[in-house]
């Protein structure tokens, strides 16, 4: 992270996925998120951390597509994000709403020009956005779920990790 920091002033994108959640209240948080990002008030709203006074304020909302550059079609319903006005981004997707259930990526990306949280934990840096994004979507009570089955982290969290827990006579 500390070299993606000091290159681009902004933190890689960890993913959290919450697997096999039941499909209907997976996609019940979808429609409960999509129907707060077309409320009037939701744009230029504050979204305040549950352990800090860390907010941040929305900037927009919406659910994104992709227009395919060969044959120019377009796939809706990609996923939803809010982008808050300091670039701090969260982006919710659902995947795999068959029988077996669904997967609930989350995305969260807090940018910084603070150089003193650039060699921080990302779980510890990324702790307010992550607060702000299970309380807006309300996942919890949708999945039903603590925590995610899987974290997913860059490259760069990994070296940085690796750089600082393990011992330099190992090389």
């Amino acid at each position: 992270m500390l070299c993606s920091y000091r290159h681009h002033c902004v933190s890689d994108m960890p993913r959290y996925d919450y697997e096999e959640c039941e499909s209907e209240g997976a996609e019940a948080m979808m429609d409960h998120l999509r129907k707060i990002f077309t409320s009037s008030d939701f744009k230029g709203s504050s979204l305040k951390a549950t352990s800090s006074d860390t907010s941040f304020k929305v900037a927009e909302a919406d659910d994104f597509s992709y227009k395919d550059p060969i044959d120019g079609s377009v796939s809706t319903k990609q996923g939803l994000y809010i982008k808050f006005v300091d670039g701090s981004r969260i982006i919710f997707r659902l995947s795999g709403t068959g029988s077996s259930g669904a997967t609930v990526r989350l995305y969260v990306e807090k940018y910084s020009k603070d150089e003193k949280e650039y060699g921080e934990d990302a779980q510890i840096g990324l702790k307010p956005l992550i607060e702000v994004a299970l309380a807006v979507s309300k996942l919890k009570d949708f999945t039903q779920r603590d925590k995610p089955d899987v974290i997913t982290v860059s490259a760069d969290d990994f070296l940085q990790y690796q750089l600082t827990n393990v011992s330099s006579n190992r090389w």
